[in-house]
C-alpha cells in the first residue's frame, strides 16, 4: 500500500470486519505469500497460504503495528504453516515407511501432489538449501528488508545478509552453468 495513513485505514477497517479492508489485505499480500509458499512447497503452496490467512484473521484483534510490521507478521505466519506442514509430513513419511515395510501400497494420491510443477525461477530458488531460500524468497517475494527477515527467521541481520550473498552468488552460478550448456 502506497502510504502509512491509507494502510492505518484499511487496518481499522479489516479489524472492524469490513470486507472491502480485507479484501485490499488480501489483495496486496496474498500473491506474495502465495510465491513464497509455493517456491517451497509446489503442491502445497494454496493450502499453506489459505491456513495462513485463516490464523491471521484469528489474531488480526491482537495485531499493532505499520505496514512493514504487517508485512513481518503475515509472512511469519505464512513460514510457520510451512514448518507445520513439514513436520506433519515427515510424521506421515514415517507412518507411511512402517506400513511399506509392512507391505501396505504408497498412497498414489501423495505421490502424484508431490510431483507437481513450479515456475523456473522458482525452481532454481527452491534448489538452494533451506536457508538460503528462505532469505531470497522473503527478500524478494515478501519484499522485507534484512532486518525484518531477520525478525522473521529469527536470526541476525548480517546472517540474512551473508546467505544472501550466499544464494545469490549460486543462483548465478547456475544461471551461467544452464547458459553454457544452452550455446553448446
Amino acid at each position: 500500500m502506497e502510504d502509512g495513513k491509507r494502510f492505518e485505514l484499511v487496518l481499522e477497517g479489516a479489524k472492524a470486519g469490513a470486507e472491502w479492508a480485507i479484501v485490499a489485505l488480501y489483495r496486496e499480500f496474498h500473491p506474495r505469500i502465495l510465491r513464497y509458499l509455493r517456491a517451497q512447497e509446489p503442491g502445497e503452496g494454496e493450502d499453506l497460504a489459505a491456513e495462513a490467512w485463516l490464523d491471521a484473521a484469528r489474531n488480526l484483534q491482537r495485531f499493532k503495528g505499520d505496514e512493514p510490521a504487517y508485512r513481518r507478521w503475515i509472512f511469519t505466519i505464512a513460514r510457520r504453516r510451512l514448518i507445520d506442514f513439514r513436520r506433519r509430513r515427515s510424521r506421515s513419511a514415517r507412518a507411511v515407511g512402517a506400513w511399506v515395510e509392512r507391505g501396505a501400497p504408497p498412497d498414489p494420491e501423495g505421490a502424484a501432489l508431490a510431483a507437481g510443477e513450479t515456475e523456473a525461477a522458482l525452481t532454481l530458488i527452491a534448489s538452494l538449501p533451506p536457508d538460503q531460500a528462505d532469505v531470497v524468497l522473503l527478500r524478494v517475494v515478501a519484499e522485507l528488508d534484512a532486518e525484518d527477515v531477520a525478525r522473521v527467521l529469527g536470526k541476525k541481520p548480517g546472517t540474512v545478509r551473508v546467505l544472501q550473498h550466499r544464494a545469490l552468488h549460486r543462483l548465478a552460478k547456475q544461471l551461467s552453468r544452464e547458459e553454457d550448456r544452452v550455446t553448446q
